[in-house]
C-alpha cells in the first residue's frame, strides 16, 4: 500500500481514533529511569501500559498484550533475557513490536543484545541517527544517549536497517524520517523541549507499539504515532515555561490532541 503525505495525514487522525476506541494493551520492556512517564503517555493518548519484564512472565504476557516496546535504556541480566523472550513470543504470536536501542554502539553488552534483537525482526526500530547507524552495523554509536550523527545521515542506515529486519525504521531528531527502505516519509513537527525531559524519546517508542496495534500499514502507524507525538510537543510548549510545566502540559496534549490539531499542524513530507 503506498500513501502520499496528504493520506498519512488523514491517516494519522484515523489511527488516533482507533488507538482511542480500542485502547491497545501495551507490553513495555523499558528502562528504570522512564517506566512513569512512559506508562503515564500510553494512558493520555488512550491505550493500556503493562511494565511486565521478568523471564517466564514476558513471554507468555507478550503473546496476548497488542503491541510490546522492548527498550535497551537500562539493560538488567533479568530484562536481558525477559526481552529475547518476550520478543520471540512476540513474534510467534503476530504481536507487533518494537526495538528501542538506547545507547547502543560504544557499550558492549547492550550492542550484542540490540543485535540479538535486530535480527528477531522487530517490527519497528526507532532510535536517534546514531543508535540507528549503529544497530545497522555502519556506525559506532554516539554520545551515550545523545547522538552525534544528523538525522538525514543515517537515512541510509535507516533504508538497510529496514530491509533488514522486513520492518520499519524510525529515526528521530529535529525532522523525523520514517521508512520501511522503499517508502520514507519526514515529520517537520516537535519542540526542543521535547529532549528537555527525562522519557521524551523513550516514551515514543511505547506509542508506536500502540498504533502499530490497529492497522497493519506499520510505516502509517509509526508516521501516525510520530506526528501525535511531535503535535502534542507542540501543542505543550505553547503553555509552558520550561521542562517542569512541559512533562505535563504535554500528557494534556496527548489526551486533548484531536483531528483539527492534527490537520492544522502536521507538517508531512
Amino acid at each position: 500500500m503506498s500513501r502520499t503525505p496528504a493520506d498519512l495525514s488523514s491517516f494519522t487522525s484515523e489511527a488516533l481514533g482507533r488507538v482511542r476506541a480500542r485502547g491497545p494493551l501495551v507490553h513495555c520492556i523499558t528502562n528504570s529511569v522512564v517506566v512513569n512517564f512512559t506508562a503515564n503517555a500510553l494512558l493520555a493518548a488512550g491505550a493500556a501500559p503493562a511494565m511486565v519484564d521478568i523471564p517466564d512472565e514476558a513471554g507468555p504476557f507478550a503473546a496476548v498484550a497488542d503491541g510490546l516496546l522492548v527498550n535497551l535504556g537500562t539493560p538488567t541480566a533479568e530484562q536481558r533475557a525477559a526481552m529475547v523472550e518476550a520478543a520471540e513470543a512476540a513474534n510467534a504470536a503476530g504481536t507487533p513490536w518494537v526495538l528501542d536501542p538506547v545507547a547502543v554502539g560504544s557499550l558492549p553488552v547492550r550492542t550484542a543484545l540490540a543485535e540479538q534483537l535486530r535480527d528477531l525482526g522487530p517490527t519497528v526500530v526507532r532510535g536517534n541517527a546514531s543508535e540507528i547507524i549503529a544497530v545497522s552495523g555502519s556506525g559506532g554509536g554516539g554520545r551515550g544517549v545523545d547522538a552525534t550523527d544528523d538525522v538525514e545521515g543515517a537515512v541510509e542506515s535507516a533504508r538497510a536497517l529496514a530491509v533488514r529486519t522486513g520492518g520499519v525504521v524510525a529515526v528521530s531528531g529535529a525532522v523525523d524520517v520514517v521508512t520501511d527502505g522503499e517508502r520514507l516519509v519526514r515529520i517537520a513537527n516537535g519542540d526542543p523541549l521535547l529532549t528537555r525531559i527525562t522519557g521524551g524519546g523513550c516514551a515514543l517508542g511505547a506509542l508506536m507499539a500502540a498504533f502499530a496495534a490497529v492497522d497493519d500499514d506499520r510505516l502509517a502507524t509509526t508516521v501516525a504515532a510520530v506526528t501525535v507525538y511531535t503535535v502534542a510537543a507542540e501543542l505543550a510548549a505553547k503553555q509552558s515555561a520550561g521542562p517542569g510545566t512541559f512533562g505535563p502540559a504535554f500528557l494534556d496534549a496527548l489526551a486533548s490532541i484531536d483531528a483539527a490539531d492534527l490537520d492544522a499542524r502536521a507538517r508531512l513530507s
